[in-house]
């Protein structure tokens, strides 16, 4: 069993917003396996689906960003998982967008989701997909972070969120390390 976690916030008011980029790549892959990602449990929507006899969870939290660790720690006690089944899809400041990049585990970085995840998790080794978004270049980061994409933005997003959902379809069949292999190129 495999459970890839897109972060955001939920609502339209954020919808089309940098911060949540997680929830972008979980509704492209959705739709691109014509799913539908709207079952309600544990603060979040979800679907369960099966890929080649595994069954693999698409979670989307919605307690807000900072708050993601508590719904991601019901759903795998719920499941049964452990970390190693465990993705999390989020944006990130310090790669450009069009960027993205996966790891086997790591730090927050910053990232108050990542860090709730952590805190809750009681763990730093889970899985990553860091999607990018780039730094403000005068505004703040939260303003940043909550504001959409410009023009140019978002024919590089369009890129890393189909490079994305490639990645996570990879990682349905294929060993993560394989996937780091060629996605991280």
């Amino acid at each position: 069993m495999k459970c890839i976690v897109g972060l955001g916030n939920p609502g339209k008011k954020y919808e089309a917003t940098r911060h949540n980029a997680g929830f972008q790549v979980i509704d492209e892959l959705a739709k691109r396996n014509n799913w539908t990602v709207e079952k309600k449990k544990f603060n979040s929507l979800f679907t369960t689906e099966h890929v080649r006899g595994e069954k693999i969870i698409l979670l989307k939290p919605q307690t807000y960003m900072n708050l993601s660790g508590g719904a991601v720690r019901s759903f795998m006690d719920y499941f049964g998982l452990g970390e190693e089944d465990l993705l999390v899809i989020y944006d990130d400041l310090d790669l450009l967008p069009g960027k993205i990049r996966l790891r086997q585990k790591g730090g927050h970085g910053g990232h108050n989701g990542i860090r709730d995840i952590i805190d809750q998790l009681g763990t730093k080794e889970f899985k990553r997909l860091r999607v990018g978004i780039g730094k403000p270049k005068s505004d703040s980061v939260i303003n940043h972070v909550l504001d959409t994409f410009s023009k140019e933005e978002k024919k590089y997003m369009e890129d890393s969120i189909d490079r994305s959902v490639e990645a996570c379809e990879a990682w349905m069949e294929r060993s993560f390390d394989e996937v780091m292999n060629e996605y991280n190129k």
